[in-house]
């Protein structure tokens, strides 16, 4: 006899209600067969969770990464443009997607959509899952009637934010890692080689070096301290994960993360990259500027940026040109206020945008590469510093143990 398994669906019934419950079949083929002979319409299946099958969500962020958005976005825009109806390439997106968050919430707005409602009404009831960007683009395509087009230039846009993340993170791998590796080794020597030679002294008696006393006295130390430290690192960066995104905190550590010696100017130009991707990709796809201003200024992910653009915002309501505001604010660049000004004079802002947009995203690739280049035989050198003075200061007293054995 087939094992069955134990199914949460979501159905219609026959006056186009939603309903929902639990069932045991063999197969999803099985379970689907067996709803539409009840008279239901299948509208959502999946396995219930339970004990190892459970679906576990961590509890940092929601599950759904800018990459998935891109995917869903392209693979939507290309079901739409070869003449799939709505419903249908929901259904079909709900089905393939590999991530299951977003797959569950597919299929939510798939049933939403189905009752009448607008597909930019239906996503933005899961802001958790699409941000506003998305939502507000898709509904100027909804009443231009060029949804395809507008979905094509979600999935280039964040298929660039993906590409420019990809570059920056892979920079700084080299350094993370090496970091990591050097503080690893430090740990490892004073907690398990440091006291060996510091028994072997002890028994020889005599007086240490001062390097060799310091590293003795640092071993004893992180033995009675490692596990808080461990404790207290934890909880910093679970505290720091809760309120990094809080007003208070970001209007401290953004002005800061901007001034930082070497990494101030590749954090301004990610963000001026962001700032003009977006809004360029929202002014062609027909969302009112004020309204495009508005959404850019909280996706810049820097909170200078976001209080330029939404002073810019302000003059812009009063009629003045966007162009000229910028001017007052310093971390926007004067090349950005003159590409702008000839945007504004030509009426092609948007390509001057996205023409913004690709020069910081080849700087941005520039300046990592420059930072790689100089960070990664620094890095090899502390590394190397760091052990080898470890190493000299545990072989000092050595040097004298034939002395102090006569």
């Amino acid at each position: 006899m087939a094992a069955t398994k134990t199914y949460e669906y979501s159905v219609r019934d026959r006056a186009g209600k939603l309903a929902s419950g639990k069932l045991d079949a063999p197969n999803e083929a099985v379970l689907v067969t067996k709803l539409k002979a009840m008279g239901y319409a299948p509208v959502s299946v999946r396995e219930s969770g339970g004990g190892l099958n459970k679906d576990i969500e961590l509890p940092f962020g929601n599950g759904v990464k800018l990459k998935d958005l891109a995917i869903m976005s392209r693979q939507f825009a290309t079901m739409i443009n070869s003449g799939l109806s709505l419903l249908r390439a929901l259904t079909i997106l709900a089905d393939q997607t590999d991530n299951k968050k977003l797959a569950r919430t597919l299929g939510e707005v798939r049933g939403e959509v189905e009752t009448g409602v607008s597909l930019s009404a239906s996503l933005a009831k899961h802001p958790e899952v699409f941000p506003p960007l998305m939502i507000n683009m898709i509904r100027a395509g909804e009443v231009g009637g060029f949804l395809d087009a507008v979905l094509l230039q979600i999935a280039e846009n964040y298929e660039a934010e993906v590409k420019l993340r990809n570059k920056v993170k892979s920079a700084m791998t080299y350094p993370v890692v090496v970091f990591v590796i050097a503080i690893l080794a430090v740990i490892g020597m004073l907690l398990f080689i440091v006291p060996i030679f510091s028994t072997m002294f002890a028994d020889l008696g005599g007086e240490l070096p001062a390097p060799t006393k310091v590293l003795v006295w640092l071993s004893a130390a992180l033995k009675v301290t490692a596990i808080p430290i461990a404790v207290l690192i934890v909880v910093a960066v679970a505290v720091w994960g809760r309120v990094k995104h809080l007003e208070k905190v970001r209007n401290v550590v953004d002005p800061l993360s901007l001034k930082m010696p070497v990494f101030g100017q590749l954090v301004q130009k990610i963000a001026l990259s962001r700032f003009a991707r977006n809004l360029g990709t929202m002014i062609s796809s027909g969302v009112p500027i004020l309204q495009a201003l508005d959404i850019v200024a909280d996706t810049t992910g820097n909170m200078v940026l976001a209080r330029a653009i939404r002073d810019v915002q302000q003059s812009v309501r009063q009629g003045e040109s966007l162009a000229g505001p910028l001017n007052n604010h310093p971390v926007f660049p004067s090349m950005v206020v003159q590409m702008l000004a000839v945007g504004e004079d030509t009426g092609a802002m948007d390509t001057m945008l996205h023409k913004i947009s690709e020069f910081y995203d080849q700087e941005v690739e520039a300046t990592t590469e420059a930072l790689t280049s100089l960070i990664e035989p620094l890095m090899i050198a502390f590394l190397g510093a760091i052990v080898g003075a470890m190493i000299v200061a545990l072989y000092m007293p050595i040097f004298s143990v034939f002395t102090l054995i006569e």
